[in-house]
């Protein structure tokens, strides 16, 4: 089964980082995109950052451009999110997910694009 877990979550003060990490099992890592999101209270959920099967291409919504940082170690099946600067309004249920596909799509930040979803993890950031 293709199993995804988001961890690293937590209370921290504006300004302040977290880093969150996605642990992955049951599927072929090296094959698949993974994208974070995130979804706050009485919001859709949505596209954080993004990063290509081999690491070589990222994305990043503007609302944490510069703040936050992705990456991969393909040798743990793991992708990291650093997370700088935080902001309350960057209080959200954060997760992630992986797909084949997405990494070729017009825009590789999109929900629908992303076939395996995992339980996410609360990242609550007060002023």
């Amino acid at each position: 089964d293709v199993q995804l877990q988001a961890s690293g979550g937590g209370l921290v003060q504006a300004g302040g980082s977290l880093r969150l990490s996605c642990a992955t099992s049951g599927f072929t890592f090296d094959d698949y995109a993974i994208g974070w999101f995130r979804q706050a209270p009485g919001r859709d959920r949505e596209g954080v950052s993004y990063i290509s099967s081999n690491g070589g291409a990222t994305d990043y919504s503007d609302f944490v451009k510069g703040r936050f940082t992705i990456s991969r170690d393909n040798a743990k099946n793991t992708v990291y999110l650093q997370m700088n600067s935080l902001q309350p309004e960057d209080t959200a249920v954060y997760y992630c997910a992986a797909d084949r596909k997405v990494q070729y799509s017009i825009d590789p930040l999109k929900v629908a694009g992303y076939q395996h979803w995992g339980q996410g993890t609360l990242v609550t950031v007060s002023s």
